[in-house]
């Protein structure tokens, strides 16, 4: 008997196998697309944190202080609130403008030991800046009527013994070498594009004498000794605007976005609010006019930010005060911090990212005192 081929036998299995085809790509496609989902969410993911990794690193954040405490004007009882603040902050360093205590109160050794001692138990590294109320004005009769370079010299041999910050971690710190060794004071360091730069240019005209009637002013000085007082101010002003310079030429090698330059006193710059007047033509600030046009003079070929820091007048302000209040230099700007009796700080985060590099916040500490 021949046997017979029936096509229908063939049919319904085939008609299966190309279900089950369909099937198995589909489910493969499904995979295949689940697979790509994750790994493009992996990369974006993975690109979220190293551009996080990256702003993390160029950014960082310190603060400012100064001019506190000062006994007259009973700090003693809300500085404890100032230090807990900056303490509990997210900070990697404090720069102290100078004036540990106040200007009516002796230059005694313990001032300053004192001062070391609370430095030295900050949470995070401190950098000082010597204030006119801890040399310049210690000539004072009411501050024990010393000599203001002999408080100075011991200001260097006391409180710049080490060439790092105070406090734990303290980084180190780079002073003038040669001729300019002995302002060991000054002091720079960079950090991530940034360029710091501190320099002892304290209040009360920095130390320049203008008469004899200013020798004598509640003062035990002699005139031989305002006659050095002088020289000191030359030589010191002169160091001060080699070391500036030296800086602004070594954050254009490092190509540094940014240069902090800051310093104690007040130098007395023109003010807006009185048109007739010209605040930085009086003789009482006379001793900062070379510096700040040396500083113009850099500022205008520094391709980047310049922030000029400063205490002394005690209250909280930020202003763009050079060349003058109709014509503006558009990279610097001036930051002048707290001080006493309006104890608080500034919180500074920089940025070399961002066109302003500097970010400036003050910092308003809640006292309770009872």
């Amino acid at each position: 008997m021949l046997l017979q081929c029936n096509h229908n036998n063939f049919v319904t299995p085939v008609k299966q196998w190309r279900v089950n085809l369909k099937l198995f790509f589909s489910l493969l496609l499904i995979q295949l697309s689940m697979k790509i989902k994750h790994i493009f969410q992996s990369a974006v993911l993975a690109a979220s944190c190293m551009t996080a990794l990256s702003a993390s690193a160029a950014s960082f954040s310190f603060g400012l202080w100064g001019d506190m405490p000062y006994a007259k004007a009973g700090d003693m009882a809300k500085l404890p609130a100032v230090l807990k603040s900056i303490n509990s902050a997210k900070i990697d360093f404090t720069i102290y403008v100078g004036d540990i205590k106040d200007g009516s109160s002796q230059c005694t050794d313990d001032v300053y030991t004192n001062t070391i001692s609370m430095f030295e138990s900050m949470a995070k590294p401190v950098v000082y800046i010597p204030g006119d109320n801890e040399w310049t004005d210690c000539h004072r009769l009411n501050n024990g009527g010393y000599d203001s370079q002999e408080r100075l010299a011991h200001i260097r041999k006391v409180m710049f013994t080490k060439p790092v910050a105070f406090g734990p971690k303290g980084f180190a710190l780079e002073s003038a070498s040669g001729a300019d060794s002995l302002y060991i004071e000054n002091k720079r360091f960079s950090k991530n594009k940034v360029m710091f730069v501190t320099l002892n240019i304290p209040g009360s005209n920095n130390n320049k004498i203008l008469d004899e009637k200013d020798c004598k002013n509640k003062s035990a000085r002699t005139p031989l000794q305002c006659e050095q007082g002088n020289a000191e101010y030359a030589a010191r002003d002169a160091a001060n605007i080699a070391w500036m310079q030296s800086s602004f030429q070594k954050a254009k090698e490092q190509k540094a976005r940014g240069i902090l330059l800051a310093f104690q006193g007040d130098p007395g710059f023109d003010l807006p609010e009185t048109e007739e007047l010209d605040e930085s033509k009086d003789a009482k600030v006379s001793g900062y006019q070379a510096f700040l046009q040396a500083v113009v003079k850099e500022a205008e070929s520094f391709n980047g930010q310049v922030l000029l820091v400063h205490g002394d007048t005690h209250f909280f302000k930020i202003d763009k005060p050079l060349y003058s209040p109709g014509k503006t230099l558009l990279n610097l700007t001036r930051l002048q911090t707290f001080g006493s009796p309006s104890l608080h700080w500034v919180k500074v985060t920089v940025d070399d990212k961002r066109e302003s590099v500097f970010d400036i916040e003050p910092v308003m500490v809640q006292h309770i005192v009872k």
